[in-house]
């Protein structure tokens, strides 16, 4: 069958330039229907040229490159008017693989040094407007280069960065060398003197639009020789002397539009340019603090010209303007867009008006002054939202900039104002957002990802996006081959992935992959990416199920990679965060145990404990501590020098933050479960510093400073280093007076350790007479302190009338209401080994009652039947004959109550175990 269609196809026209025209023709069945392969060269010339200018520059010209077919369309002069090179990488060996395609390219966007050097090579001889940022670099030699080669220049645009190393004598050259300019806008120049603005005055007679703006200074005297300017902006610009701008401005013919905002202009000189200018309309005065301070202000006549300031309804003020002003509000700006208005004028005042606006809003925004909080919530948001709809790509960039900056209240700690990020959601922020990241634009990508981002720090707004369908255009845009906009997508799954009910939802959009993905793809050279899809990781790794993905995805490999390989201390936090997380899912997966196979991975965890930068070496303990719950791991992170590294971090650690006070003591509390780790900690020096955290104030380091204590006294060797250390009244006051129960009961027992029997005697070194009696009377005040203090402990446990109910009754629900009384819920957690279990049903036979009450309570808490070891440790003591021990601990009439009743506690506790046994 055949079928008529319109289809653009390219031919030549005069000058051999590469147009567009219709033709009818007929197509023949491609045969799809027959095979159901595309056959992508017989696709429609308008098709494919539209399938090119969806594409990135780099990308149309690569895919150009295909066939003889697409070389030609790929050409095409529709194609090549306009190139944005800011998101890769654009040198003189690019801009020469280029130049053959840029014969009419007329608008062009670049960033830094690097590219403005290349520009020229581009021999773009009819290029019509140049606009470039990072602009820090360039000097006047290159712009003078690049204006000298491009004679029909019409708009100049360098900044919002300073330009620093610009000075007049370039904007000299810009005038002699692009006399039909029309719009120079510059930042940043420290000094645009008389004779470079009388160049311009003289050489370009149609510069209708000037911005000097937040340069130092600027010759006030010279504006008025450039008769030809209609709108004019010194935003931002310092040194001014506004008498003499006053009186000389006014007289500038064609002065339409005038923008002063952010500067020390007062409100005599804004009432003197209102009242004297004939042809001014608008006058720009946002953040000005001088002029806001003036109460005199408020009765300033405006001759109905528009003022527009903090403390004016912006709004309101732009409706004016229109003829019909009924409707506007704060849909001015769309009413604006979508009407068919004729207004030349006009049309040139609004556009004029979007530019400056955000310019200017993105200045304060990053400025942040105080004082701000109302306008923002009155009426900025609503203004960067209509902005953000402009038909100016520039301006749509600046105003989603400016939502991301002017949210965060502290960039340093990720913390953003509550009622602007609501104040975005309410207007409608978010669906515009999405729809702007959905724009083929990357540098619209690249902002609304940022602007979506930081809102999602805020919950609801997070879940707002969620429910608009932002993880799925989030996690699209984290595969983009642009690092601008996979950097800041990853930072939006980063936010978004704090939630936990958002993180299955980014795992179904394959936002896990996307993110592995991105470490190797962009594995050196940017950190920023790196450290996001690290973090973004690291928090979906804390998720059983997205942890399993993550390994599965190759997670592992690519954050291990950034272990060991990244300098960065941000990435080198994120990576160690997310591998402490892989590996903390204990028995539920295996990624513990595959952390610690990756090559290369206990080693670059173990040098990370180094590191200067505090974040790093607190997330690399932390890894090391969940890596440790692993036996062979445990053993291969000794080899590999961590109980060295650790004990030289927990030392150095007694003034550092909780966290890593936690995670150093804690790492060497998990290493110290094998023995010879536990004397290699000892003999190393980690008794000390663990004695140190143990008196810190923060209850999550008492408790594994108390762990770290427990395992190492299990050594008497250990065990008299502590009482030598003055480790006893450390964990005698943990014991008493710690709000945590766990902390409480680890010094208990490590406390019952150190004196179960008289052993530790038998380890003191060999001293004369006087100094063994001196050291026979310390340790035996410290014993008595120990046990006075564990039976102060155990007593918290008791009552005194469900004991009594359980003595003279066996009855299940007697022990159950003693159990709950004694029961320590994070106790189940803890996994022992069977010498440590051996250790405490030795103990039962110890001739102190209140060691025999401890042990017993011990192996109620390790034997609780929901305990996640508690099967574990039953058949450990099932094996080793404890029944037999239990038994008579509870028959003995010496024993206390309290170790007659846990005993018969645990013997039903073994029963109970043993009948489920079977079924695991």
């Amino acid at each position: 069958m055949t079928r008529r269609v319109r289809r653009k196809v390219a031919k030549k026209g005069k000058d051999d330039a590469v147009s567009l025209s219709y033709l009818e023709i007929e197509v023949e069945d491609l045969g799809l229907e027959r095979n159901g392969d595309v056959d992508w060269t017989s696709l429609p010339d308008d098709t494919v040229i539209q399938l090119f200018s969806c594409l990135n520059y780099r990308d149309r010209a690569s895919l150009s490159s295909t066939c003889k077919t697409w070389r030609v369309l790929g050409a095409s002069q529709c194609l090549w008017s306009s190139l944005d090179l800011r998101a890769h990488k654009f040198d003189t060996a690019t801009a020469t693989s280029l130049a053959s395609r840029c014969m009419y390219l007329q608008k062009l966007r670049f960033r830094g040094a690097e590219s403005a050097d290349a520009i020229i090579h581009l021999q773009a001889k009819n290029l019509r407007e140049i606009s470039g940022d990072y602009c820090r670099k360039i000097t006047d030699a290159t712009l003078s280069v690049i204006v000298a080669r491009h004679e029909a220049l019409e708009s100049l645009q360098l900044g919002p960065d300073f330009c620093e190393r610009i000075t007049g004598d370039a904007i000299k050259a810009i005038a002699l060398c692009c006399p039909k300019l029309k719009k120079l806008r510059l930042s940043g120049i420290k000094d645009v003197y008389a004779d470079a603005i009388n160049a311009l005055a003289k050489h370009c007679p149609t510069l209708v639009d000037i911005g000097f703006l937040d340069c130092l200074n600027v010759d006030e005297a010279a504006l008025e020789n450039v008769s030809s300017v209609c709108f004019l902006s010194v935003a931002g610009t310092s040194n001014m002397k506004w008498d003499v701008v006053s009186h000389l401005w006014h007289k500038l013919p064609k002065l339409i539009g005038l923008d002063v905002s952010r500067t020390d202009i007062g409100s005599a000189a804004i009432s003197r340019l209102l009242s004297s200018s004939l042809s001014l309309k608008v006058l720009c005065a946002l953040n000005c603090p001088v002029l806001e301070e003036e109460t005199s202000i408020s009765t300033t006549k405006t001759n109905g010209k528009l003022l527009l300031a903090l403390f004016s309804d912006i709004f309101r003020e732009l409706s004016s303007l229109f003829a019909e002003t009924s409707n506007k509000g704060r849909n001015m700006f769309l009413d604006w867009r979508c009407s068919k208005n004729k207004d030349k004028s006009l049309n040139e005042i609004m556009t004029w008006l979007e530019w400056i606006l955000s310019h200017t809003l993105l200045r304060t925004a990053e400025s942040n002054p105080q004082g701000l909080d109302n306008f923002w919530l009155k009426q900025g948001a609503a203004l960067l939202l209509s902005l953000m709809q402009s038909s100016q790509e520039d301006v749509q960039e600046r105003a989603a900039t400016g939502l991301a900056t002017f949210v965060v209240i502290d960039d340093e700690n990720a913390s953003i104002d509550r009622g602007r990020a609501e104040a975005v959601m309410r207007d409608g922020g978010i669906r515009l957002l999405l729809n702007l990241a959905k724009s083929w634009h990357e540098g619209l990508q690249s902002e609304a990802a940022k602007a979506l981002a930081n809102l999602s720090v805020n919950a609801n707004v997070a879940k707002a996006v969620a429910e608009e369908g932002g993880i799925n255009i989030l996690a699209a845009l984290a595969r983009s081959m642009n690092r601008l906009v996979a950097e800041e997508a990853a930072g939006g799954l980063w936010n978004l992935s704090v939630g936990e009910e958002h993180k299955a939802a980014i795992a179904e959009a394959g936002g896990v992959k996307a993110l592995v993905d991105l470490i190797f793809k962009w594995s050196s050279g940017g950190d920023g990416v790196l450290e996001r899809a690290a973090g973004a990781l690291a928090n979906l790794a804390a998720d059983d199920k997205c942890s399993m993905e993550v390994a599965i995805v190759g997670g592992v490999h690519a954050l291990v990679m950034l272990a060991r390989n990244c300098k960065f201390e941000g990435v080198q936090e994120q990576a160690a965060r997310a591998l402490a997380n892989l590996a903390s899912h204990g028995d539920s997966n295996s990624n513990n145990a595959a952390v610690g196979q990756e090559v290369g991975a206990l080693e670059a965890l173990v040098q990370l404990t180094r590191s200067p930068h505090e974040g790093v070496r607190q997330e690399a303990a932390g890894a090391l501590w969940n890596l440790s719950f692993d036996d062979r791991n445990r053993e291969a992170i000794a080899a590999a020098g961590g109980v060295e590294a650790l004990v030289t971090l927990a030392q150095s650690c007694s003034n550092a933050s909780p966290g890593l006070q936690e995670r150093a003591a804690g790492a060497l509390w998990g290493l110290s479960v094998s023995e010879a780790n536990s004397i290699a900690i000892g003999r190393e020096g980690g008794v000390a510093p663990l004695i140190a955290l143990a008196r810190s104030d923060a209850e999550d380091v008492h408790e594994t400073a108390a762990g770290a204590l427990w395992n190492l006294a299990f050594n008497h060797s250990n065990a008299l280093r502590i009482v030598e250390e003055g480790g006893v009244p450390a964990l005698v006051h943990l014991c008493s007076s710690s709000l945590s129960k766990m902390a409480r009961f680890m010094a208990a027992l490590a406390l019952a350790y150190m004196f179960d029997g008289s052993r530790i005697d038998e380890f003191a070194p060999m001293s004369s007479s006087s100094e063994s009696t001196s050291k026979s009377v310390s340790l035996d005040g410290a014993r008595r302190m120990a046990l006075k203090h564990i039976e102060a402990f155990l007593r918290t446990f008791s009552n005194p009338q469900a004991f009594a109910a359980a003595a003279a009754s066996s009855a299940p629900a007697a022990l159950a209401q003693v159990t709950e009384k004694a029961r320590i819920q994070e106790a189940g957690h803890l996994r022992c080994s069977g010498a440590e279990i051996g250790r405490f049903v030795s103990m039962l036979r110890n001739s102190s009652s209140i060691l025999k009450a401890c042990a017993a309570f011990a192996l109620l808490q390790f034997t609780i039947p929901s305990g996640r070891h508690a099967v574990h440790h039953a058949s450990l003591m099932q094996g080793g004959g404890a029944a037999r021990v239990l038994r008579a601990a509870a028959a003995a009439a010496t024993s206390p109550i309290e170790a007659k009743i846990f005993a018969r506690i645990v013997l039903r506790n073994l029963e109970h175990h043993h009948q489920v046994e079977p079924s695991i």
